[in-house]
């Protein structure tokens, strides 16, 4: 990214923050939605008044904001007493990429080709600091651990993410990567099973479900629809951090996933003119 403050830090920590909860992350959900769309300056106060129609308090949302600006992710232009922000050209592509998994995250994709991606490496238990970072990498690579030393993932086309993540923990040249199809022994199935534990995150989407299924935000309420908008975009846009996104053929039959996704691609369509709107009146 252009920018090197979007650039610092462990990427993958970063990642992690901007799929928790928190004022920071309500603020990046309003700036992806409302501000990246615009593409305008924003002035202090409107940040502020979205923020409080989800319950942030001014002091924590000025917090957000500073804190987002050091990450250099808006930059701030006085305008006599008043401030507005803009996002910086790293900020932009930051928020640009993470709305493009968000939005796609759920929608339906093309049938399986029965191909696996397999990795076989290793790293010696003294160095944990470097098989934490490597695991993450893979996790969000989509790779499931079976086994100690062995990753997969139903996506061969992941292969150069793959690649990229042994390069950085220095293992690319003594790890085995192989690409293709399972012949007896373990079924795909079971190779899941051991692979990921499913239960968790099909809690989470059937709460997210229920959750936003049973919000119906009055239309002549602008800043509930606003409110509801940005819950509904913040509660979405950690999933694609928690689910390594496996095919259909590959999922539990009445997958909670995918009635979770209906739900939010129907809430934010529905919603969507309304809370820009009244984003839009808060300026």
């Amino acid at each position: 990214m252009a920018s090197a403050g979007v650039q610092s830090g462990d990427a993958f920590s970063r990642r992690r923050e901007v799929a928790a909860t928190s004022a920071r992350s309500l603020l990046l959900t309003v700036l992806g939605e409302f501000v990246l769309p615009a593409g305008e300056p924003v002035w202090t106060q409107t940040l502020l008044d979205a923020l409080g129609c989800v319950g942030v308090e001014e002091k924590s949302a000025r917090q957000a904001l500073a804190r987002t600006a050091a990450d250099e992710v808006v930059v701030s232009e006085r305008s006599g007493r008043r401030v507005r922000w803009s996002l910086t050209t790293g900020g932009r592509r930051l928020l640009s990429e993470g709305a493009a998994r968000i939005y796609a995250h759920g929608t339906r994709r093309e049938p399986w080709d029965g191909r696996w991606l397999v990795l076989v490496v290793s790293v010696p238990e003294a160095q944990r600091a470097l098989r934490h970072q490597l695991r993450t990498q893979l996790a969000w690579a989509g790779l499931g651990s079976p086994a100690a030393g062995v990753w997969v993932c139903p996506d061969a086309a992941r292969v150069g993410e793959a690649h990229r993540a042994l390069a950085d923990v220095g293992l690319d040249d003594t790890a085995l990567v192989v690409v293709g199809g399972t012949h007896g022994g373990l079924s795909d199935a079971e190779l899941v099973a051991q692979a990921w534990d499913l239960r968790e995150l099909e809690a989470r989407y059937a709460d997210f479900a229920d959750r936003f299924t049973a919000i119906e935000p009055a239309p002549d309420d602008p800043a509930a629809v606003l409110a509801a908008q940005v819950r509904l975009v913040d509660a979405w846009r950690r999933f694609p951090f928690l689910d390594p996104q496996l095919p259909a053929e590959l999922l539990p039959t009445d997958w909670a996933g995918a009635r979770a996704a209906e739900v939010f691609h129907t809430c934010h369509e529905a919603w969507a003119p309304a809370a820009r709107a009244a984003f839009a009146s808060l300026t």
